[in-house]
């Protein structure tokens, strides 16, 4: 209970929920992190080693990310420990979700996120009966599925797209190197190379594909489609270690693996002279402090990554809807809002002489506690005049 209570500050987590089922083995959590400027909205991840702390820290990244983009939902995020390749693996999602039935949807709609898919989403619905229960769904079911379309991707890459700008260069022939060719990956490497970037690096958990000439992006996609994590395999070339991909000659670096996966010695020799978040904490505050006085741009996580909310702040409207989402709407208000938000945040940092990460947590919490103001939910002492 002292870990749980040592992750509570001024923002939240305001719910924690942990919950078991012995027949399944099912051990899962949701934290709802911050509600002032709306119900619990964020993505469920499987795996074997979430953690408490994990998810928490995720629900907070979704409290930033949603007072980031403006759109009115709070922060929240859900995990369950256990494999997503396991033959049970939907005896376990369909176990998890009944245990939350109380708090799904009326306090929290799940989303998707590591080891789940659409059919997923699905899965949710139909276990609690409710059209409302998470978003991401199949379009077979009048969904949005933001995964298979690469909202989030497209997203990153419009915001390395609006830093190069910003940086007063190009993408145009810029060498790019994505750690990562999941959801994420790999929707990011197929709009850099819309762009006229040239991906010089991908990776899985198999292994590092490089080409300083640029890899063949469309083929790589392809196979993707048919072999998954293994096409850097099929791809044909000597594989790195997985990580070499984060230090191999590029003018822009996205890592859209998973967090954690840059400490100060790697942030230390970094050859990009850009970095866009792509997954949630790929970087902690010492990284960020050693890139920036490196005089490298970073585009945090919460807004480099916020793509898939802005689909999600549609396919919430539309839960209930008979009609689905126009996806050509989708993709033109993730372009807009990415690249306004990453401009915002680059000039503020640079007008402020602080970290981007800095300048875009201030933001939120300028928005979310103004939320709290207006509720009643600061202290007394801190609380505007009536």
């Amino acid at each position: 209970m002292s870990d749980v209570l040592a992750l509570m500050d001024e923002w939240g987590p305001e719910r924690v929920v942990c919950v078991s089922d012995s027949r399944t083995g099912m051990r899962g959590v949701l934290v709802i992190d911050n509600t002032a400027r709306g119900m619990g909205k964020g993505g469920m991840r499987m795996s074997p080693s979430v953690t408490v702390a994990e998810v928490a820290r995720l629900a907070r990244v979704m409290t930033y990310k949603w007072a980031g983009v403006d759109l009115f939902f709070g922060g929240a995020k859900a995990g369950i420990m256990a494999d997503p390749a396991a033959p049970d693996r939907e005896a376990v999602l369909r176990s998890f979700v009944r245990a939350l039935s109380r708090e799904i949807p009326s306090q929290y709609v799940a989303g998707l996120d590591m080891g789940l898919t659409e059919r997923d989403a699905a899965i949710v619905q139909d276990e609690l009966a409710d059209r409302g229960a998470a978003v991401g769904t199949p379009h077979a079911l009048g969904g949005m599925p933001y995964d298979e379309l690469g909202v989030t991707g497209f997203g990153v890459a419009e915001a390395a797209d609006a830093a190069a700008r910003h940086a007063g260069t190009s993408l145009r022939g810029a060498r790019v190197a994505v750690q990562g060719f999941g959801a994420v990956g790999h929707a990011a490497a197929r709009r850099l190379a819309e762009l006229g970037a040239s991906v010089v690096a991908v990776s899985t958990a198999r292994g590092a594909l490089h080409d300083p000439d640029g890899l063949d992006v469309a083929r790589l996609l392809d196979l993707r489609a048919e072999v998954g994590d293994a096409a850097v395999e099929e791809y044909g070339g000597r594989l790195l270690d997985v990580g070499a991909e984060l230090l191999v000659p590029a003018d822009v670096l996205v890592p859209a693996a998973t967090q954690d996966v840059i400490d100060e010695r790697v942030a230390a020799d970094i050859g990009a002279r850009i970095v866009v978040e792509g997954a949630n904490l790929p970087t902690g505050p010492a990284a960020q402090d050693v890139l920036a006085a490196r005089g490298i741009t970073v585009v945090p996580d919460f807004v480099a990554n916020a793509g898939g909310v802005v689909a999600a702040g549609f396919a919430m409207d539309a839960r209930y809807s008979p009609f689905r989402p126009d996806p050509d709407a989708v993709f033109a208000a993730v372009s807009a809002k990415t690249r306004e938000n990453t401009r915002t945040v680059l000039a503020a940092a640079r007008a402020q002489g602080t970290t981007t990460h800095r300048a875009a947590v201030e933001l939120a919490q300028r928005r979310v506690r103004a939320a709290m103001d207006l509720k009643g939910r600061l202290p007394r002492a801190d609380r505007s005049p009536r």
